[in-house]
């Protein structure tokens, strides 16, 4: 945007994620930033134009290392606010005493969406499935997207306590990093507490080409 008083060219950033990158690759091996972003979406319970965020980065380690380290420090947190790991919000008590479930984004369809595994190896029977729940899969739409549609409409309320959702599909992580017995997935994880996502994460793509 133009600051017409100063007469400036000003930019707002949606994200920390370059510029602590810089310092990785610049030899600064841990890294973090609470800051403010900026994004220009839509406002909702779920999302804000304008809302802080820490952004964190260690060197040689894997998003398996960064799944632990998120887990014990919101539990520290939790203890030092409230005497316990244990909270009420909105009606629901959470409770971030480690440890914490993992599963992948297939898994948490079959459970909690009801439906045979089968379905999400195969694009054309993933996109009918999707279809007939009324969700958005286009025939231009990979297997990828098509299992986070039914993964977002489905899945994500039923996720109250604190859960690690791994292993998203390559077509929607850019930056991540292919999981070396599956590619078409990444070493990546979201976490999700009360049906809200509050952390994503993965192993960064390291391949120079």
């Amino acid at each position: 945007t133009h600051h017409n008083a100063l007469g400036m060219d000003l930019y707002l950033r949606i994200a920390p994620e370059l510029y602590l990158k810089r310092l990785i690759t610049g030899g600064m091996e841990r890294v973090y930033e609470i800051n403010r972003n900026f994004r220009n979406e839509g406002v909702s319970a779920f999302h804000n134009p304008e809302f802080t965020m820490m952004e964190f980065y260690c060197a040689y380690a894997t998003y398996e290392d960064l799944m632990t380290l998120t887990e014990e420090m919101f539990t520290f947190l939790s203890r030092e606010i409230f005497g316990c790991p244990k909270f009420i919000y909105q009606g629901r008590e959470i409770d971030l005493q480690s440890p914490w479930e993992r599963i992948s984004v297939k898994e948490s369809i079959v459970r909690h969406a009801l439906i045979d595994s089968d379905i999400l190896e195969n694009e054309s029977k993933a996109r009918a499935y999707a279809q007939s729940m009324r969700l958005e899969a286009g025939e231009g739409d990979t297997l990828g997207k098509i299992i986070m549609a039914i993964f977002e409409a489905l899945v994500e309320d039923k996720l109250i306590q604190p859960t690690f959702v791994t292993h998203y599909p390559l077509e929607v992580s850019p930056l991540s990093r292919k999981n070396t017995a599956d590619p078409r997935f990444t070493d990546r994880f979201e976490l999700y507490i009360c049906g809200r996502e509050i952390a994503n994460a993965f192993s960064e793509l390291n391949d120079p080409v």
